[in-house]
C-alpha cells in the first residue's frame, strides 16, 4: 500500500536524550496548524537501550499514525541520521528539527506559507530564542578563508552580508540558517542529494545551502516565525573537549575544500598551522588539534569512524 502523501515531514534525531524528544514532539502537536497535513519521523541514532525504550513507549502511547520511530543501529551523526529519516518521508517539504527545541506560535505553518508564496526559496529558518526568551543568532555566512581569518564582521562589511545581530521584521535572503530548524522544499533538497553524510558533525547546514546557492536556489531567514532552542544543552565552544574541536575543524576544512577548492583549503590550513602551533606552546592540550591540522584533517580520523554497530540482541 502506498504511504499517504503529506504537506510536511518533520524529521527529528534522538541520541540519548528521549526527554527532549518527547517534549519536542508534544510541542509540534500542540503548535502546528490543523490545516497542514504532516508526519513526524523520529530517528534514534543508536541510543542506549533504556533511552530508546522510553522513547518507544512514548510514541506507542501516543497512538498516532503520523508519528513514527525508526532505530538506526549505528550513530551516523546529524547528516546521516536525517538522511535515514528522509527514506521514510513522503511529503512536499522536509523540516529537520533538533530534538532540544520547542515551537512558539506556529513556525511550521509560517515557513510553509512563505515557501508556497516564494518559489525561488529552497530553504528557510525562523528566529531562535533561548530558554530565557533571549534572541539568538539564527543565520550565518558561508564558511570561507575570509570568515575564519578576518572574522564575520569583516565579511559583513566587505561582502555586504546582512548583520547577524540586527533585528529584522521581513524575510531576509541569507547564506544559511541554523541547523536546529531547517525547512526545505523537497525537490530542491533532493536535487543536491540532501545532507553530505561524509560530515559527522558541524557545518552540514552551511554545506547544503552553499550547494543550493550554486544551483541558484535561495535560503531565507523568517523573523516572524520562532522557536526555543535549549542552548544550554549544547556544549559551549570554550568548554569543548579537544576531540570535539578536532571534529569541528575536520568538518570545516572538508566543506571549504569541497566548495571553495584546493588552494583556498591550503591557504586556510597554513594559517591554522601557524595559529595552533603557537597556541599549543602555551596550551599543550591543543597539540592534538595542531597535529591533526598539520596532517590535513583526514576524514578517516573523524569520530564517525569510531562508531560501533549496536547488537540488536541487546534490545
Amino acid at each position: 500500500m502506498r504511504k499517504q502523501k503529506f504537506d510536511i515531514a518533520v524529521i527529528i534525531i534522538n541520541y540519548n536524550s528521549s526527554e527532549y524528544s518527547k517534549k519536542c514532539i508534544e510541542s509540534i502537536l500542540e503548535h502546528t496548524s490543523n490545516s497542514l497535513s504532516y508526519e513526524i519521523i523520529v530517528v534514534d541514532n543508536a541510543s542506549e537501550k533504556e533511552d530508546y525504550n522510553r522513547l518507544e513507549l512514548f510514541v506507542d502511547n501516543l497512538g498516532l499514525l503520523k508519528v513514527s520511530l525508526y532505530r538506526s543501529r549505528i550513530n551516523t551523526g546529524f547528516g546521516g541520521g536525517n538522511m535515514h529519516g528522509v527514506q521514510f518521508a513522503n511529503a512536499n517539504y522536509y523540516l529537520f528539527l533538533n530534538n532540544d527545541t520547542l515551537l512558539l506560535d506556529d513556525p511550521i505553518k509560517t515557513c510553509y506559507d512563505f515557501m508556497e508564496q516564494n518559489k525561488d526559496a529552497a530553504a528557510c529558518g525562523p528566529q531562535i530564542y533561548n530558554e530565557n526568551n533571549e534572541k539568538q543568532l539564527s543565520f550565518d555566512h558561508f564558511t570561507s578563508f575570509a570568515r575564519e581569518v578576518f572574522g564575520k564582521q569583516f565579511v559583513q562589511a566587505v561582502f555586504s552580508k546582512p548583520n547577524r545581530r540586527k533585528t529584522y521584521s521581513k524575510p531576509l535572503l541569507v547564506d544559511y540558517v541554523n541547523g536546529s530548524f531547517m525547512f526545505f522544499r523537497r525537490v530542491d533538497f533532493n536535487s543536491v542529494g540532501g545532507f553530505d553524510t561524509n560530515i559527522f558533525l558541524y557545518f552540514e547546514e552551511s554545506d547544503i545551502c552553499c550547494r543550493l546557492k550554486n544551483q541558484h536556489r535561495n535560503t531565507y531567514f523568517i523573523p516572524s516565525a520562532s522557536y526555543v532552542h535549549y542552548q544550554g544543552k549544547s556544549i559551549k565552544k570554550a568548554k569543548m573537549p579537544i576531540a570535539i574541536k578536532i571534529e569541528l575543524k575536520t568538518s570545516m576544512f572538508y566543506v571549504i575544500r569541497k566548495n571553495h577548492g584546493y588552494l583556498h583549503y591550503q591557504a586556510l590550513r597554513l594559517f591554522f598551522i601557524i595559529r595552533y602551533g603557537l597556541v599549543s606552546l602555551v596550551k599543550p592540550r591543543y597539540f592534538k588539534l595542531f597535529h591533526r591540522i598539520l596532517i590535513g584533517l583526514p576524514l578517516g580520523r573523524s569520530l564517525k569512524q569510531k562508531q560501533q554497530i549496536t547488537d540488536w540482541q541487546n534490545y
